[in-house]
């Protein structure tokens, strides 16, 4: 998780960068935590290794984050699907937070995240008794946004990225940060947030670009300004 975050944030920080992947391979996406690290681990050793906060760093992206997930996302690599973007699934991927098992609970994210997503009685359900959703679970519930063929979950992620970095840069980062206020807080402060971010965008060259492009009928060539 360590290099992980490191690498994202250098990504993060590369201009030329307007959208990112993050996969696993086709058997898993992400099976969770080493349960034998965790097994000799204190309480306070747990406590001063900030484990959390490496997810805590991912959800701080500004660039664009799409998880390709194929079969298993876990525990821990549930919570760092849910730390992206959108989730674009492979029709055998399966979703799960089975904590409760080991006598622990989600503690990067998945109580908050996953009840967020998919509301409170399903939440429940999947981290009280272990239950995994389905890709097609997870699709109608809001978890993920699109699901595909086995053999499709990573180019179709590709293709939804290279459609992210063709828009405006400085306007996909500022509406990202919208959406995530819109899903952390109440209406009201929602919508004043999302009216000084529109403020905010305008103000950019991409958007003169954007709009001029558009009544001249030709691509706009965006610099993320």
């Amino acid at each position: 998780m360590e290099r992980l975050v490191s690498e994202l944030q250098r990504l993060d920080r590369d201009e030329s960068i307007r959208c990112i992947v993050l996969g696993g391979n086709e058997r898993a996406f992400a099976a969770g935590a080493d349960i034998g690290e965790l097994a000799r681990s204190s309480a306070i050793e747990l406590y001063y290794a900030r484990r959390v906060d490496r997810w805590d760093a991912i959800r701080n992206l500004g660039t664009p984050l799409v998880a390709a997930v194929s079969g298993y996302c876990l525990g821990g690599g549930c919570e760092l699907a849910m730390s992206c973007d959108l989730i674009v699934a492979s029709e055998s991927a399966r979703f799960g937070q089975p904590e409760t098992a080991l006598g622990i609970i989600p503690g990067a994210g998945g109580t908050q995240r996953l009840t967020r997503a998919v509301g409170k009685a399903l939440a429940m359900d999947v981290i009280l008794s272990g239950r995994m959703l389905s890709a097609k679970e997870a699709h109608a519930a809001g978890l993920v946004a699109r699901v595909v063929a086995r053999e499709a979950w990573l180019e179709e992620a590709k293709r939804v990225a290279r459609e992210i970095a063709s828009k405006g840069p400085v306007a996909t980062r500022l509406a990202k940060d919208a959406v995530d206020r819109a899903h952390e807080s109440e209406l009201q402060l929602g919508l004043e947030y999302e009216r000084r971010l529109l403020y905010l965008a305008f103000a950019s060259e991409d958007a003169k670009e954007g709009l001029t492009a558009f009544t001249e009928k030709r691509r706009p060539d965006y610099k993320g300004r």
